[in-house]
């Protein structure tokens, strides 16, 4: 069974993880400083954060449901529908575009079959587009996929580095 946006209901969400919420509520002084991780132990086990996981999460940890979504939705790393087995963003600040972010989106967009963002044909990859910075300032243009950075790139290095991706761990990344 499913909710309206396909995830499993909160009801159902895996008690391992509502267990580890409650443990990362331990090992901080603030219950908010504990947010962050309790998302990634949510998105972890199902690929994204559902509408509902704003909910769970505030509950676990004693906040409002608006605290949850506020800091979901604050940062990039996070998503708010299902994605591809491996997300890609692509840093486009002001020292990335100097140093041809814009090439590097536009061949990635091509090269993966995505008019604009989205989920790759194959269902391999979600370009999830720009976000305004991955902290690697010296080296752009620098993309993220995973959880994982790669600088200092061109439109040929990206693509063999997404070939040798999908080619050694066709699943999705490990852990989440």
């Amino acid at each position: 069974m499913s909710d309206r946006d396909g995830a499993v209901p909160a009801a159902d969400l895996d008690p391992a993880v509502v267990a580890r919420i409650r443990e990362l509520r331990t090992l901080y002084p603030l219950a908010r400083s504990a947010v962050l991780p309790a998302l990634w132990a949510v998105q972890d086990r199902i690929g994204y954060l559902p509408a509902w996981s704003e909910e769970v999460v505030g509950r676990e940890l004693g906040l409002l449901p608006a605290d949850v979504a506020a800091v979901a939705s604050f940062y990039s790393m996070y998503f708010g529908r299902p994605v591809g087995r491996h997300v890609i963003q692509v840093c486009q600040n002001v020292s990335c575009a100097l140093r041809g972010a814009d090439d590097l989106l536009d061949h990635l967009r091509g090269w993966l079959g995505v008019d604009g963002e989205g989920e790759s044909p194959d269902g391999a990859f979600s370009l999830e587009g720009t976000v305004e910075c991955l902290g690697a300032c010296g080296g752009g243009p620098m993309m993220q996929v995973d959880r994982y950075s790669y600088e200092s790139l061109t439109p040929e290095r990206a693509e063999a580095i997404l070939t040798e991706i999908r080619e050694t761990n066709p699943e999705g990344p490990v852990g989440g």
